[in-house]
């Protein structure tokens, strides 16, 4: 196995060449689904696991999503199930969000222990309102598997969209939904921050946050947060490129192979994921988004709770 290990040059890591693509193949086919590029997982997967903890760590997952999500962003535009009002806003909201998280990681935040613990409490808090909402869909049997072709399949389809800086409408299925263009522009410029922090890109998480408290379809949610998230995440791996100019004695440029790597993993893995989708039934999917909220912000409060 030796013979197929290799160390990365900018972040010094060294693992076996197939290890990257195959864990970003799993864990983006599952958090695809849910509108998560899998960057929020993988974050985690390079500190603790790799040990890959310079500020560089942030634009070599950005760079993954770059490689990664335009197999499923193509996936949904084909089967006509992007909410492209919602993705503007997205855009709008979190590239600003971005841009200002990417400075605030290398100035102010080289070593966030305790932003972690406050992001970690905020991701507990959305995890438990999904957490929630399961168990209530459980219950009343409201969920059940998309029928197959032998019967009358479900409408997913997006029509009727309608974007202003005033109001966000669109048509999914055959249910309208409407929100204040200002509502969401806060809550991405918010949550555009914390993934530029941490680089994941600032529509990494917006899912979670969309399907809790705007109760927004996970369906029409995910083609709308990958797309936000690969956009932000151009102007991610740019802004740190940029910086990397200013702070010579710091790691803050991607590692562009180990990027890489795990890129082409997280293309196949997202691809099959938004093929699959409309295939699992929701309360399914908001258990996926609600694992991975959990998993994260469990493991920033521990992580600030054993340095105490």
């Amino acid at each position: 196995m030796d013979y197929f290990n290799v160390v990365f040059a900018v972040s010094g890591v060294e693992t076996n060449i197939f290890l990257p693509p195959l864990i970003a193949f799993v864990i983006s086919f599952f958090t695809s689904m849910g509108g998560i590029s899998g960057a929020f997982m993988l974050l985690p997967f390079q500190m603790n696991f790799l040990h890959y903890t310079a500020p560089s760590v942030s634009g070599t997952n950005q760079f993954f999503n770059m490689v990664a999500i335009p197999s499923s962003v193509w996936r949904y535009v084909k089967e006509k199930r992007m909410v492209w009002p919602l993705t503007w806003a997205v855009i709008i909201g979190t590239l600003p969000g971005v841009v200002a998280g990417a400075y605030l990681r290398i100035e102010y935040l080289p070593d966030p222990k305790n932003f972690k613990f406050f992001v970690g409490l905020v991701l507990s808090y959305v995890g438990i309102r999904l957490l929630n909402d399961v168990i209530k869909q459980v219950k009343n049997r409201k969920d059940s598997r998309i029928k197959t072709a032998s019967n009358d399949p479900v409408d997913l389809t997006v029509s009727e969209t309608r974007f202003s800086l005033k109001r966000i409408e669109f048509k999914f299925g055959k249910d309208n939904y409407s929100f204040s263009f200002f509502s969401i522009f806060m809550l991405c410029l918010v949550v555009g921050i914390i993934g530029g922090v941490y680089g994941i890109g600032g529509g990494s998480i917006i899912a979670p946050f969309f399907v809790t408290f705007f109760h927004i379809p996970v369906y029409a949610v995910a083609g709308a947060a990958l797309m936000g998230t690969f956009v932000t995440s151009i102007a991610g791996v740019v802004v740190y490129q940029i910086l990397s100019c200013f702070y010579p004695t710091v790691s803050v440029s991607p590692d562009w192979s180990l990027g890489f790597l795990f890129g082409i993993g997280g293309f196949f893995g997202m691809y099959l994921g938004a093929r699959c989708q409309k295939y699992v039934p929701a309360y399914l999917i908001k258990c996926i988004l609600c694992v991975c909220v959990l998993f994260v912000a469990g493991g920033y409060v521990w992580g600030f709770i054993s340095q105490m």
